[in-house]
């Protein structure tokens, strides 16, 4: 994991990778409860059998599930000391480049695109996050994420 102290470390490192995540992998109990949340029941993520004959060959996890693991990717790979909160603030660009399929292990790269201050002495972040499956070359999702984290 790494680790800063303050905010202050993160402007000078603007352009930089600075963190990758621990692996996750991803589960069909995950899938199904995030289709239940969602309200997103396509066979392609729940119906198991009907996905094994699909164009994927096995259920995979929808889009947004990937996307909404980002900010465990960052818990799992980067501290700032002297930061008691941070909140996403949203996203610019997202690509779900490649499917994920059931029992996938995927982990981040996190690369600090931006970085200005913001009102009560927080920082506002731009980060470019690439989501990788273990095994395979091409991302599984690509994203431009920004938060904002407080002192």
């Amino acid at each position: 994991m790494k680790t800063f102290q303050t905010l202050s470390e993160l402007p000078p490192l603007v352009g930089q990778e600075l963190a990758v995540s621990e692996w996750i992998t991803i589960t069909q109990e995950q899938v199904n409860l995030f289709a239940e949340a969602t309200g997103d029941h396509q066979w392609i993520h729940v119906d198991v059998e009907k996905a094994k004959a699909g164009p994927f060959g096995a259920p995979i996890a929808h889009g947004f599930l990937t996307l909404s693991l980002i900010p465990k990717f960052f818990e799992s790979s980067m501290e700032i000391v002297q930061s008691r909160m941070g909140v996403n603030y949203g996203l610019n660009k997202v690509r779900f480049t490649s499917p994920v399929p059931v029992g996938s292990r995927l982990r981040a790269r996190m690369k600090l695109l931006a970085c200005e201050p913001i009102d009560n002495q927080g920082m506002q972040m731009t980060w470019g996050v690439t989501v990788e499956r273990e095994g395979v070359d091409k991302p599984v999702c690509v994203a431009e994420s920004l938060s904002r984290r407080y002192p």
